[in-house]
This record gives C-alpha cells, sequence and structure tokens, in this order.
C-alpha cells in the first residue's frame, strides 16, 4: 500500500454463486479526510464495508488498511477503526454512560476521563440515568457514535451517522466530524443524505451495481456535470448551432424557450452563438447538486 493512503481497496469482488453482489470497486482514502461511499440500495456498499473490516472473503481483490492486509483471519489492525454499522448494538435498560463503560472494558487505555470527554463529545452529557430505551433515534444515532469513538480511532467507518436526527442535530455531527478530520483522523461515511455529504465531504465514491462509477472530489464531480441556460430568439436553431461544437445530442436540450448545454464552456457557447446569427439574451448556469450527480451516475444517465 502507498503511505498516501489510510485505506486502500484494490479490484474487490464478491460472488455469492451467480449473484454478482460486488463486481470491481477500488478505493484510495487519504488520511485525514472526510470520504463518502454512495450508491443505490443493493449497489455494494454494505458488502464492500463487510469485506473492509474483515467480516466477509472477498472472492477477488485486496484491502490494506494503515498499511496492513486485512482479511477474516488477519485483522489485527482494525483496532485503529472505530465502526458504526447499522443499528448500533445497545444495552436498552442501561443508561448512555453505562454502555460505554461495559465497551471499556476492552479498551485498556480508556479511562472514567474518555468516557466523559466521548458523552460531551456528542452531546449526551446530560441525560443522566435515562436508560438507552427511551431515547430518540437520533438520540440512539449519538451513541453509536461515541461507541465508536470510545477507543479513539485513526479511522472512523459509519453507516448513516446522521439516521434520525433533526437539522440542529446533523449540523452538530457535521462540524465534530469536521473537527475530528482537521486533528488527523479519516472519516468513511456511507450514506444516503447526499445534501449532507455534500456539505461534509472532501471526496466522494459512486458505485451502481457492484462496479464504481466515479470517485473524485465533490468539487470534480460538480464542475463534470456543469449546465449552461442560454436563452434565444429561436431555440432550436441555437441547439443545432451547440450541437456544431458539442459531444453530441445528449449534451444539449431544449427546455422550452431556453437551451441547456451540458459541457461546453460558456465563451465556447456565446461565441459559437454569435458566429451563427444568434445573439443570446439570456446565458446563466445551472447551479449543480450532488444529487443530481448521484442520479446520473448510478442509474447510468447523463443529462440530455
Amino acid at each position: 500500500m502507498s503511505a498516501e493512503f489510510v485505506l486502500e481497496a484494490q479490484h474487490l469482488r464478491k460472488y455469492y454463486h451467480s449473484v454478482h453482489a460486488v463486481e470491481d470497486i477500488s478505493l484510495h482514502i487519504k488520511p485525514g479526510e472526510i470520504f463518502g461511499f454512495l450508491g443505490p440500495n443493493g449497489a455494494g456498499k454494505t458488502t464492500t464495508i463487510g469485506m473492509i473490516l474483515g467480516l466477509i472473503k472477498p472472492t477477488a481483490g485486496s484491502i490494506t488498511v494503515f498499511g496492513d492486509t486485512v482479511t477474516p483471519f488477519h485483522n489485527t489492525v482494525l483496532r485503529r477503526v472505530g465502526t458504526m454499522m447499522g443499528a448500533p448494538s445497545m444495552l436498552m435498560g442501561y443508561s448512555a454512560r453505562q454502555n460505554l463503560r461495559m465497551l471499556a472494558r476492552l479498551y485498556p487505555q480508556v479511562n472514567a476521563e474518555r468516557i466523559e470527554y466521548v458523552l460531551k463529545l456528542v452531546g449526551l452529557k446530560d441525560v443522566n440515568n435515562r436508560p438507552v430505551k427511551q431515547f430518540s433515534t437520533g438520540m440512539k444515532q449519538r451513541l453509536g457514535l461515541a461507541l465508536a469513538l470510545l477507543g479513539d480511532p485513526d479511522l472512523l467507518i459509519l453507516d448513516e451517522p446522521t439516521n434520525g436526527m433533526d437539522p440542529v442535530g446533523m449540523h452538530e455531527i457535521r462540524l465534530l466530524l469536521r473537527d475530528l478530520a482537521s486533528q488527523g483522523k479519516t472519516v468513511f461515511i456511507s450514506s444516503h443524505l447526499l445534501h449532507e455529504m455534500q456539505l461534509i465531504c472532501d471526496r466522494v465514491a459512486i458505485v451502481r451495481q457492484g462496479t464504481l462509477v466515479a470517485e473524485g472530489s465533490v468539487v470534480e464531480l460538480l464542475a463534470r456535470e456543469n449546465t449552461t441556460r442560454v436563452k434565444t430568439a429561436d431555440p432550436n436553431r441555437a441547439a443545432a448551432l451547440c450541437k456544431e461544437i458539442g459531444n453530441g445530442s445528449e449534451n444539449i436540450r431544449i427546455n422550452g424557450v431556453y437551451v441547456d448545454i451540458q459541457g461546453l464552456v460558456v465563451e465556447q457557447i456565446v461565441e459559437h452563438l454569435v458566429q451563427g446569427g444568434l445573439t443570446p439574451t439570456e446565458v446563466f448556469p445551472i447551479q449543480n447538486n450532488l444529487e443530481n450527480v448521484f442520479l446520473q451516475l448510478a442509474q447510468g444517465t447523463t443529462k440530455g
């Protein structure tokens, strides 16, 4: 593994007889970044995470975490990893503090001071002795995050960490994860909350049908799908002119009195239209978001 990456997965595959749960996924996660893992249900996200955590043996491919190979029988390095997957296992009749004390038995280095620090970190310091069974879904998510953080891991792997939280709670967790990343910890998040992922992630990977279809910074993924909207006296002719410099009709769409053009620089569009005898009366970019990019890539479609 390159020292550049905390986690590196190379050409992972997982077959269950004729079912190909993961066909070909490679991931490269850098120290101190927040990395988002996106894909529709059944895309292979959970299976991939299971292989990363040594819970599932890959049919093919390799995984290294902090330079060590991870398999179901070689996973000591995962002591440096904190996880929150699905509904965290909790003692429902016990308080948050008592749940952390029980887990602390597995970590010789964890003392009472660390438990109180983690409770404060996730916003559960003042719930006193309330049993977990009385917690809201969002509070249970906070406790799940506290359990993942208890051993002071260098890598966090989180599945839907803000599930069930209100906007204030989401904002607080976003700030917490950003703070952890600034301390040099690496955060891997699987989530369907695309707006949250856009706000928090440095880079994301998008998978479809067990195959990686995109990996890059949020800025890069948004830029690759930029669209310019143009208004002229003749939308049909404007579209025809833009097709002369575009990559095909799939990049150009007539939208009422407007023409939406994907993948061309604004200056190119305006210059070519003017040369063709059409002066645009309006030209403006359409603000893209991660949800649009996700839908296009996850469904195997492009705008047009």
